[in-house]
């Protein structure tokens, strides 16, 4: 069996991961791609729990006009759509899995409990968090950054549109320099964006490394697990 660098992530996803090319609701095709990457790992004994965003159902800030707490709320709403796509699609699979939500959906979920998401991923069970921190201003980022230190995760594995952070839209402008390596610091005074302000913060207090990679190419999951150089890996320097 390959050697994994890390024993136990938490996977980062944006709303937008699940769209694909549709931009918004749920591919299913695409769901079935990244659940077949997740339980790759779970076949190789790491323990993986899951964040994913909203924002291909909803994002707080495109309620233009509404209170911003109830627009958070819905957002939180989203992300709990989103987790049950992913159960779905990894159950299908044959991988055991968990939701666990900040906020109480007892007919479709579990509450989120620290001791119980952590016998859940000692015993190979995928655990997908949903419904945010349960608190509006904060982001499905500040999220993955808490419940990755609640779990004690080695890593985030942050994956994104591109394969990288870079010093500028690399859509944008063809002179974008990517970086191999960054600091916490590096990320905060340079406004790179990686995670926002606060989930950055969360990590460099509590050591997490951040992965940055690109989750379009096949593969990348595993290419991160095995400690492959890809992305950008944000660390305390």
């Amino acid at each position: 069996m390959e050697a994994c660098k890390y024993k136990r992530v938490m996977l980062k996803l944006s709303g937008e991961a699940l769209a694909g090319e549709n931009g918004f609701g749920i591919d299913f095709n695409v769901a079935t791609r990244i659940a077949k990457e997740i339980k790759e790992l779970v076949d190789m004994g790491v323990e993986v729990g899951a964040v994913v965003g909203g924002g291909n159902i909803w994002r707080g800030r495109e309620g233009e006009g509404m209170d911003r707490t109830t627009a958070d709320y819905m957002g939180m709403l989203a992300t709990s759509i989103n987790a049950l796509a992913l159960q779905d699609s990894l159950e299908g699979l044959g991988v055991h899995t968990r939701v666990q939500t900040a906020i109480e959906m007892k007919e479709i979920a579990e509450p989120f409990i620290r001791r119980r998401a952590m016998r859940h991923l000692e015993k190979g069970r995928v655990v997908i968090f949903g419904a945010g921190t349960g608190n509006p201003y904060f982001s499905t980022d500040t999220t993955a950054a808490l419940r990755a230190a609640e779990i004690e995760a080695d890593v985030i594995l942050l994956a994104k549109k591109v394969d990288g952070v870079y010093d500028k839209d690399p859509h944008k402008y063809s002179d974008a320099k990517k970086y191999d390596t960054l600091s916490y610091l590096d990320v905060l005074d340079q406004g790179l964006q990686v995670m926002d302000s606060t989930a950055t913060s969360l990590c460099m207090d509590n050591n997490i490394p951040i992965l940055v990679f690109a989750l379009d190419q096949p593969g990348n999951i595993k290419k991160a697990i095995l400690g492959e150089k890809i992305g950008t890996i944000v660390t305390k320097k």
